[in-house]
């Protein structure tokens, strides 16, 4: 399980996070909605160590991460596919998956694994010597998803994965999230798509301001009068 709590970090004197705290239970997806500015990435980007905490707790099944490297974090089984994808567009397909396993070593397990991502996402082996820039969008975040899911994560997080992608697309993106968690790994979701991200979710919390002003279940947040009209508008 991921336990964050009381977390604070600012930004060159700006506050982003007043004292955040969640649970990402082990299985479960979990998803974390709100406006632009709330946040919600620099939840994310404060877990992996990309930013510093300047207060608070995030603990890893019992396990302090404040303060431990990337590779660490990684390590200890945490993955991440960022906003705006950035794929390496200059590398294959291939390649940028077999980045995704950089910290391992057990050639025979990675080369499965690229398998596995290939029954995820078939596209990919039609595409595997393509260079990853020549992608179409919804093809790059699949390609961001498996990179991700090259280093074997117990906790899979996921930024904003169906931004800019058409409507088709994003159900398939949100398609392959579900099978994700079936096979075990942990999800947490930030997305602006708030109708198809309490739909997937078990668990759902509203980040505003940096701070988290509601949670509950993804269904009771998609029914909630207060969420229909902030991120669903009034039909939902």
């Amino acid at each position: 399980m991921l336990k964050i709590e009381n977390l604070h970090v600012s930004y060159g004197g700006i506050q982003a996070l007043r004292g955040v705290s969640l649970e990402v239970p082990d299985g479960k997806i979990v998803t974390l909605i709100g406006a632009n500015g709330a946040g919600k990435s620099t939840t994310l980007r404060t877990i992996t160590g990309l930013v510093k905490a300047s207060s608070g707790s995030i603990q890893w099944n019992g396990e302090e991460l404040l303060g431990k490297s990337i590779d660490k974090i990684v390590g200890a089984g945490i993955a991440m596919s960022p906003e705006g994808r950035r794929v390496f567009a200059d590398m294959s397909v291939l390649e940028n998956l077999r980045i995704g396993a950089y910290l391992r070593g057990d050639k025979a397990e990675i080369e499965k694994d690229v398998q596995w991502v290939y029954s995820l996402f078939p596209r990919l082996e039609e595409r595997s010597w393509q260079l990853a820039g020549t992608l179409s969008g919804g093809e790059q975040q699949m390609l961001a998803v498996g990179r991700a899911l090259m280093s074997r994560p117990k906790l899979m997080m996921l930024d904003e994965p169906s931004l800019g992608l058409a409507p088709l697309v994003v159900q398939d993106i949100f398609s392959i999230i579900g099978e994700i968690n079936r096979q075990g790994v942990t999800v947490l979701l930030i997305e602006q798509n708030a109708n198809m991200a309490l739909k997937i979710a078990d668990l759902a919390y509203v980040l505003e301001t940096g701070n988290i002003t509601m949670s509950g279940t993804g269904a009771e947040l998609l029914a909630n009068e207060k969420v229909r009209e902030a991120y669903l508008g009034r039909n939902g």
